[in-house]
């Protein structure tokens, strides 16, 4: 292996030197002993030779656990990940790793990836990037594609995600004054009304409707959890104005969730409202069940939710009023007669 370092000897003074032949910088070695000399050189060129020495070993050894470990890229691994998706979820993979930040390390090998190269990427994305990097990355450890974390955990730039908040009323109220197409119009006042996605309220359908019992059942695309929410006569008044059988929204349920967004937007500029989007109806309906002390429980049916936390983290804006225990037992059962007596 050719060395990095040569020693040659300047001038009259008889002083060392070595040569950088990559940079070309030169260093004097502060002495006229050649056997000093040698060996000082020596252990320049061994401290760069060293460690090259120990990744080649160490790559011989995963390459004869994993004979494909020389050749992974990381495009092989993020195509990996999408395989393992599959609906909406799938297709935001496929638009995620798409990322031109991802350029600077989709054909590197992942043995040859150093956390310089991650910190780059990072530093060229946005918030998407940090977010899909660390789940490509956690892949490959999970895989043992890697036989080390590339970017230790503590070392990773933390996700800022931009605020979001819930839609208010009286914005809800301009967009719908604003909308002059009928079922439009229905379908923003549903997605007020139940807190759906924009999708799952898109795709209802007139056989997810059950008018003995003023329920409406799906299942929400993005998770296959079940969402179960019962209506009154607003909602009712709503839904007998839509197709009585296929879909509630024949047009809106054709679109992609890209364009339903950008109508959205369109109509958002005619109203004079920004930070909002189609998703902030969900943010809505869960503050609105908060404050109105709707049961947790119920709320998590009406929304999809199968997590607590995921459940209060759209709620967490909620200004809540508790009423007192007693008074809302009251409206649940009334009081035993003793209980009653006793003033309790």
């Amino acid at each position: 292996m050719k060395q990095k370092f040569r020693l040659y000897r300047r001038g009259n003074s008889g002083r060392y030197y070595i040569h950088d032949d990559a940079t070309g910088k030169q260093e004097s070695l502060h002495t006229n002993d050649r056997a000093a000399a040698l060996r000082l050189l020596h252990a320049k060129n061994e401290a760069v030779l060293q460690p090259a020495m120990n990744l080649q070993i160490a790559q011989v050894y995963l390459q004869h656990g994993d004979p494909a470990m020389s050749r992974r890229t990381w495009q092989h691994v993020m195509e990996q990940m999408v395989s393992t998706k599959t609906g909406s979820t799938r297709e935001r993979w496929e638009y995620a790793i798409r990322d031109k930040a991802f350029d600077l390390i989709r054909d590197r090998k992942l043995i040859q990836t150093s956390s310089e190269h991650f910190l780059e990427v990072l530093k060229s994305g946005s918030v998407s990037t940090n977010v899909y990097l660390r789940r490509v990355h956690n892949f490959a450890m999970g895989m043992h594609w890697l036989p080390w974390p590339v970017l230790p955990k503590l070392h990773w730039p933390p996700v800022q995600y931009k605020e979001k908040r819930a839609i208010t009323f009286e914005e809800h109220q301009k967009i719908i004054n604003r909308e002059y197409n009928p079922a439009t119009r229905a379908y923003f006042q549903l997605l007020w009304q139940l807190g759906g996605s924009q999708t799952d309220i898109a795709t209802l359908t007139a056989e997810d409707i059950d008018w003995n019992d003023r329920t409406i059942a799906y299942k929400r695309q993005k998770t296959g959890v079940t969402s179960l929410i019962s209506f009154g006569e607003e909602i009712a008044a709503i839904l007998q104005t839509l197709p009585q059988s296929g879909y509630l929204f024949p047009a809106l349920a054709r679109l992609h969730e890209r364009h339903r967004s950008k109508l959205f937007i369109k109509r958002l500029a005619t109203v004079g409202i920004s930070g909002v989007s189609l998703h902030s109806y969900r943010y809505a309906w869960a503050e609105r069940a908060m404050e109105a002390g709707y049961p947790e429980r119920f709320a998590m049916q009406a929304l999809g939710h199968s997590s607590k936390a995921i459940h209060r983290a759209y709620s967490k804006k909620a200004q809540v009023k508790l009423p007192p225990l007693e008074e809302y037992e009251r409206k649940i059962v009334p009081l035993p007669t003793t209980a009653r007596a006793m003033g309790i």
